[in-house]
């Protein structure tokens, strides 16, 4: 495809992420012109894919590139999506070929949030990372990963740049007067290339780390040839230093080659006990706080280490490394690094759910949810006593989180707590219980939400909490559940009867989502109604069930 068509493909695809931002943020999800709108962009991607693996956008202040080519431009701050990705540090969009119709869907969902007015925890990099998109991926800037009044960024951003000029400047003017002071004359400088400089840099550090990587080696070959205790002492300490000197200085290969060596001494038949329980220590050394700062400050450094790499820092890593992590979790200053952290946690945690439980007593309220996502992400059953605990927690954030896992996690313990939580005063946290009641699947969790709605007090919750417990019961398809939508579907009142149509309305949602097409019958019968929304989800239910969507 020639590149003005290839470039028209990228602007149409924007274009089209423009208006399903506009359109997410104006109908719900089944609405006709939201389904539309999802199938037509999906559609655009795939048609890009057709040629091409990756569809990569570069992002600046007020302004979008695709491959070198401007293709969005707004100076202004209003709907300015271009401002909208970069003030919360994107600088890269890239979609790739597999890209799934569900994850466009959750995509669009985030940035259809309407981040300036409503009440949102968390920004957008924050709710990309914890989708985990397969698909997307993003490119931070973890210097603008702060809280910046929008007003002011661009004076913050200039006074940046002039301070950079400023030490160049300053710099420049050093040397100059310092080849006046010494009077060089006829001297002719011949400038270091970037070539240069990455092959002095490169020689820098292949001779560090070869000396150390020699180091290492005599070091665990007197470990054979040791004759005391006191030698053993001595070579750990040196072995301990070595440690701590590499991570000083970002070295964490190093350190991990002391550990393969020392996982190859544990496993010689040949070797002593004695030396093998200093061998241990270097390992129970390896995860104190001492060493765990030094790691933090290489991830929150930006150094980049490979997956492969971090994986098996962590591996050698003991349980007592586990609460140095959660210190340092709640002190890290970029996401990436964060993460990094999670990971380890959901590691090291599997092997002591109580030593990692702990970090749910954490006086900060982002620490404890950190640590809820961990133990869900473990998802073992144990940790169910100590998240109990947790569910009165002064924060909704840690609440919504907790619940959610309590959900996954399931057992006949947290039902009751499921079932509290449905009349807790925040409606977001009702919600969230009602999802994770449905995460559950049993038949005690669809009972508790049956009897919710059939209560009478249920009509009169604002519409949106209402599709959705409607929703989550559809997700038991059986008889049941079918008879109590039908019932719903059809029942009429003299008083309340604008609240009524909601839940006839929130009852044909239901339905469409069922997939049952006995349905069908009670569905057409009310899709003429008088009542707008029920008319506009009846019809929505009826195209579902008939044609697939």
């Amino acid at each position: 495809m020639e590149q003005p068509e290839e470039i028209k493909e990228a602007k149409d695809i924007l274009q089209s992420l423009i208006k399903a931002k506009k359109t997410f943020r104006m109908y719900p999800h089944n609405n006709p012109i939201y389904i539309k709108t999802l199938d037509e962009t999906y559609e655009r991607f795939k048609n890009f894919f057709d040629y091409k693996d990756n569809f990569l956008l570069k992002i600046k202040q007020n302004s979008i590139a695709y491959d070198s080519e401007q293709i969005y431009y707004n100076p202004e701050k209003e709907d300015n999506l271009a401002l909208f990705f970069f003030k919360d540090g994107l600088r890269e969009l890239i979609f790739k070929n597999g890209l799934l119709r569900d994850e466009l869907e959750e995509f669009l969902k985030i940035i259809a949030l309407d981040f300036d007015r409503e009440v949102i925890d968390d920004d957008i990099v924050t709710l990309l990372w914890e989708k985990d998109f397969k698909n997307i991926q993003y490119v931070v800037d973890e210097a603008f990963l702060i809280d910046i009044d929008e007003d002011d960024y661009a004076t913050i951003a200039e006074e940046k740049v002039k301070e950079k000029i400023t030490q160049i400047d300053d710099l420049m003017r050093a040397y100059t007067d310092g080849f006046h002071e010494e009077d060089v004359k006829g001297v002719s400088i011949v400038p270091l290339t970037d070539k240069d400089l990455q092959l002095l840099v490169h020689e820098l550090e292949k001779d560090t780390s070869d000396k150390a990587e020699k180091l290492v080696a005599i070091l665990f070959e007197l470990i054979y040839q040791a004759e005391s205790k006191n030698d053993l002492e001595d070579i750990f300490a040196f072995l301990r230093d070595t440690i701590n000197f590499s991570m000083k200085h970002g070295d964490i290969y190093t350190t991990i080659n002391i550990m393969k060596r020392a996982k190859d001494i544990l496993d010689d038949p040949l070797l002593g006990d004695d030396e093998k329980k200093y061998i241990r220590m270097l390992y129970s050394y390896l995860g104190t706080e001492e060493v765990i700062s030094l790691l933090a400050e290489i991830l929150d450094s930006g150094i980049e280490i490979e997956d492969k790499f971090f994986k098996e820092f962590v591996g050698a890593l003991d349980r007592n490394a586990i609460l140095p992590f959660i210190k340092f979790l709640g002190e890290l200053k970029t996401i990436r690094a964060r993460k990094s952290v999670i990971e380890a946690l959901i590691v090291l945690g599997k092997r002591d759910i109580q030593a990692l439980s702990r970090g749910l007593e954490d006086n900060r309220w982002y620490v404890v949810r950190n640590i809820i996502y961990v133990l869900r992400k473990i998802g073992d059953k144990r940790a169910i006593e100590y998240l109990l605990k947790t569910v009165r927690h002064g924060d909704i954030r840690v609440r919504k989180e907790v619940i959610k896992t309590l959900g996954e996690l399931g057992g006949r313990e947290v039902i009751q707590t499921l079932k509290d939580a449905l009349s807790e005063q925040d409606m977001q946290v009702r919600i969230t219980a009602v999802k994770a009641l449905g995460t559950m699947g049993s038949e005690v969790a669809k009972k508790i939400i049956i009897d919710d709605i059939s209560k009478k007090k249920f009509k009169e919750k604002d519409f949106d909490e209402k599709k959705e417990f409607y929703e989550v019961v559809s997700r038991w398809k059986d008889a049941e559940v079918f008879n109590f939508l039908i019932k719903a579907l059809k029942r009429k009142a003299f008083f309340g009867r604008s609240r009524n149509f909601e839940n006839r309305a929130c009852a044909a949602f239901s339905l469409g989502l069922l997939g049952n097409k006995d349905a069908l019958p009670a569905l057409y019968k009310v899709k003429d109604s008088n009542n707008n929304l029920l008319k506009e989800f009846s019809v929505a239910a009826i195209r579902r069930l008939e044609h697939g969507h």
